[in-house]
């Protein structure tokens, strides 16, 4: 089974002291047993980097600590998808049919990867932001 996991699932998971550690973890375990194919946004993958470079932990994951976080745990295992210029110009012509502003256009750019992909599901702690986003994706949105 293809899922793509969204950035919010990503640092549950490799984050320990992340309240939803627990719900997220075996996700990540499964992809790395490859018991699932792992997909996941270019996009994610500076998201990522910046949500742990900024998390009020202690310590503090550091940038190369971050990197190698992901390295480790989502680069060796995923199937990394980029939108091409085309795609970008559909998710902001979708936004703005949709009414959406701001910051949900970053789960559209997500829905899109998840669209061209392919994926049967799409795995997220924010369902309803997505169903905003991407509503023909309803069926395939979940959460850990």
């Amino acid at each position: 089974m293809r899922v793509l996991y969204d950035t919010n699932v990503l640092v549950a998971a490799i984050v320990q002291a992340h309240a939803m550690h627990s719900r997220a973890l075996p996700w990540l375990r499964r992809a790395r047993a490859d018991e699932v194919d792992l997909v996941v946004s270019s996009h994610t993958l500076a998201e990522l980097y910046a949500v742990l470079t900024t998390l009020p932990t202690r310590p503090r994951i550091v940038p190369g600590t971050a990197w190698r976080l992901i390295h480790e745990n989502i680069e060796s295992c995923a199937r990394v998808v980029a939108l091409s210029p085309s795609d970008y110009a559909a998710v902001i012509k979708t936004a703005a049919e949709l009414g959406l502003t701001g910051g949900a256009v970053y789960d559209a750019i997500i829905a899109k990867v998840a669209e061209k992909a392919g994926v049967e599901r799409l795995l997220t702690f924010d369902g309803d932001d997505f169903r905003r986003v991407w509503p023909s994706g309803t069926k395939i949105i979940s959460e850990p």
